[in-house]
């Protein structure tokens, strides 16, 4: 619900698909299912049920957001057992380009998305009220294509930069970069509590594990507040 929420703060009403329930679901509507399958049914003129009650037609979304299961390319499984995952990027591109909407697929660094922006905790001041900053980068091929969201990323002096998890000295001089990844055990629970890094990501609802999966609500604030002109008809 990450994602989600960020849609929601732009004005987005949202329907959330995934393969297993989610009490801690924050969007207006959910259902189970397979995406990919869900998705062919209405590119196919098919309808879904929410578990309101409410049907929904693709005429009835402005656009699609995708976040296909990121493990192929993960550097925490890619040299390891990369090979045991399927790469889904390409049929979720394919599915989307048929449904004709908007869309926006986000996965880690390494996937192969096309002009993807990225996007880090830093180029919104995400942090721990002790500083601390979240250097979590994720890619978004967003179509329309969104050429100007180019900002860099701004790790400060004080952050080890791209160092993840917790479990730095907490002796160290420096500023440790909250990673919010895994289940939060071990050393990163210890020096990053759940707290620390529901701060940092600007999440509050969520259990550890189901943050080590999230999205920040920011990222696709940014990318839904930059797309909106685009797909709102114009008036005079």
């Amino acid at each position: 619900g990450g994602c989600a929420r960020g849609y929601q703060m732009a004005g987005f009403y949202v329907v959330g698909v995934d393969i297993h329930p989610q009490k801690h679901y924050v969007g207006d509507d959910f259902l189970v299912g397979d995406a990919l399958e869900i998705l062919r049914i209405l590119v196919g003129g098919g309808c879904i049920i929410g578990q309101s009650g409410q049907q929904y037609k693709l005429e009835d979304f402005t656009m699609i957001h995708a976040s296909p299961p990121c493990q192929k390319f993960s550097r925490m499984t890619r040299w390891k057992n990369s090979n045991n995952h399927s790469d889904m990027v390409e049929p979720t591109r394919l599915l989307l380009k048929e449904s004709k909407k908007a869309y926006v697929i986000e996965n880690v660094v390494g996937a192969p998305l096309i002009n993807p922006i990225m996007l880090c905790g830093t180029m919104f001041n995400l942090k721990t009220e002790q500083g601390n900053q979240l250097h979590r980068h994720r890619l978004f091929e967003v179509h329309p294509e969104l050429f100007w969201l180019t900002t860099p990323c701004q790790h400060n002096k004080y952050s080890a930069v791209g160092v993840y998890g917790g479990g730095q000295n907490p002796k160290r001089k420096k500023l440790s970069t909250v990673g919010v990844y895994g289940n939060g055990s071990r050393d990163s629970v210890q020096f990053f509590g759940i707290e620390a890094r529901k701060q940092a990501m600007g999440i509050d609802w969520m259990t550890s594990k189901e943050l080590s999966q999230a999205i920040p609500p920011a990222y696709t604030f940014y990318i839904a507040t930059q797309l909106l002109p685009l797909l709102l008809p114009t008036s005079f």
